[in-house]
């Protein structure tokens, strides 16, 4: 494994930022025109489906990994052969035993949810698809402790793209859940495949009790991070399969997952690139703070104006699309869901920070917090409410974004007001967007129009306020880029 100084840790970062970005947007392009197809030809009760049982498997494969490969990524010394094989062999026991117990209850599965033959073999589909994921792990932390980032990247546009073109072919000719079932088969044997040619690693096992102790000192308590962040998110959705309507929770699907696009674009990559990188500064403070500024500019200069757009934008798209006002009940989701959105593109930096810097306890308190705030305000939010409850309580619990800044700031000094001139630009957008979109949106010509002008109106503010800003960050950018 090489050994990076700062300069390197700087150079990989920033042409990782561009090598995911420029080709996470060709994932999200493949993956916003799916989603608007599916939209169109899949019903809320088959989007329903989908999310509760997608969500099911992810409930069980949060028991698979007990936090080993974040431990080798976060390690400070070089990682040996032997902690890779100890790291697969226990994750393989873990993620085989899993899928046994998934397939065995998939029919009890089918039986709690009201589920049909064709819910039932999504399930296992998805089973199977988690054991393929497992085998990627160890080339994958090869990767990413090297920064190498452009190749990290290759797997999840050939698994986008093969999951994309079945699942819409079969959509299309009708064939509802089953679209799922094969594509997500599609994707899983594609991306094994992509990510071994990509980065090639031979498998093989072994065990140290030494070297499986150290990593779970960390591991544990990142994984009981992952736990209940599980708890908090995907147990609530398979909470929400049993006491809704499976259209509901379709709703509910829907604008949580076009609310979450423009972190998975932005903020998925920042976090992948971040957590690596502050490890390997974790010691450089001054450097480390610098850094954690500048992935909270960067997340909030692209984010925040996405989701005002998104907020001011749909309701005209929903009624002016063909097929799409069967979406109008999730509107008002949509905008909490949003503004949970905006919020955590301040505070996932800032635990990502944390946990990179070795205070993992402190992210796990924050993430108890979390998991018993949502637990107690959303099903008091879904009697009140309805279905909108869900999505209320999650922006109401989004505002304790100031218990982490203040607890990241007992470590690390670090600029919070770096938002600020993002914000008054999306600010000024929204209200343009406000008055004008009444008086101009006609038809999609006229839609995509006012994406444009607001776009154009959100530079100009963010130039005009954070000129220096932008210019400092462009030459770091150009003096760090591979031509």
């Amino acid at each position: 494994m090489e050994e990076l100084n700062i300069a390197a840790v700087t150079k990989r970062s920033i042409n990782g930022v561009f090598a995911l970005v420029s080709r996470t947007f060709v994932i999200q392009l493949i993956t916003f025109v799916t989603n608007f197809l599916l939209t169109v030809f899949l019903s809320p009760t088959v989007f329903g489906v989908y999310f509760v049982v997608s969500a099911a498997i992810a409930f069980l494969g949060y028991f698979s990994d007990i936090g080993l490969a974040a431990a080798l990524i976060q390690k400070k010394e070089q990682i040996t052969d032997q902690e890779l094989r100890t790291t697969f062999t226990i994750q393989q026991i873990l993620v085989v035993t899993i899928v046994i117990i998934a397939l065995l209850l998939s029919n009890f599965i089918g039986l709690f949810y009201n589920l049909n033959k064709a819910g039932i073999y999504l399930f296992d589909a998805l089973a199977i698809a988690f054991f393929l994921s497992s085998l990627k792990t160890i080339p994958s932390i090869i990767l990413e402790r090297n920064l190498h980032f452009h190749k990290l990247i290759i797997p999840q546009i050939v698994e986008t793209i093969f999951f994309s073109v079945t699942v819409v072919v079969l959509a299309v000719n009708g064939y509802g859940v089953t679209s799922f079932t094969i594509a997500v088969l599609a994707r899983g044997i594609s991306g094994f495949i992509a990510m071994y040619i990509v980065a090639p690693w031979k498998i093989g096992f072994g065990f140290s009790r030494e070297i499986a102790s150290k990593l779970l000192s960390f591991g544990v308590p990142f994984q009981l991070n992952s736990l209940l962040a599980l708890a908090k998110d995907d147990l609530l959705v398979i909470y929400l399969g049993k006491v809704l309507p499976l259209a509901q929770v379709g709703y509910i699907g829907f604008a949580q997952k076009w609310a979450f696009t423009p972190l998975r674009l932005i903020m998925d990559n920042i976090i992948r690139i971040t957590f690596p990188s502050f490890s390997r500064l974790q010691h450089e403070k001054d450097v480390l703070s610098k850094a954690l500024e500048k992935s909270i500019f960067a997340a909030t200069f692209f984010i925040f104006p996405c989701l005002m757009g998104l907020v001011m934008l749909a309701p005209y798209f929903i009624n002016i699309i063909p097929k799409y006002s069967k979406w109008e009940p999730a509107i008002l989701a949509l905008s909490f869901f949003s503004l949970n959105a905006a919020l955590s593109s301040i505070s996932t930096p800032l635990t990502n920070a944390l946990n990179a810097i070795g205070k993992i306890k402190i992210t796990l308190y924050l993430m108890i917090f979390w998991t018993l705030a949502t637990w107690i305000i959303t099903p008091f939010a879904i009697l009140v409410y309805g279905f909108n409850g869900v999505a209320i309580a999650s922006g109401i619990i989004s505002f304790s974004i100031i218990i982490v800044i203040y607890l990241v700031k007992r470590y690390i000094k670090f600029n919070i007001f770096v938002i600020g001139y993002p914000l008054l630009a999306t600010l000024i957008m929204g209200l343009f967007l406000y008055l004008i979109n009444p008086i101009v949106i006609k038809n999609l010509w006229t839609i995509l129009f006012m994406v444009i002008l607001g776009a154009v109106i959100y530079f100009l503010s963010i130039f005009i306020f954070a000129k220096k800003e932008l210019i400092a960050n462009l030459k770091i950018i150009r003096e760090n880029l591979n031509k």
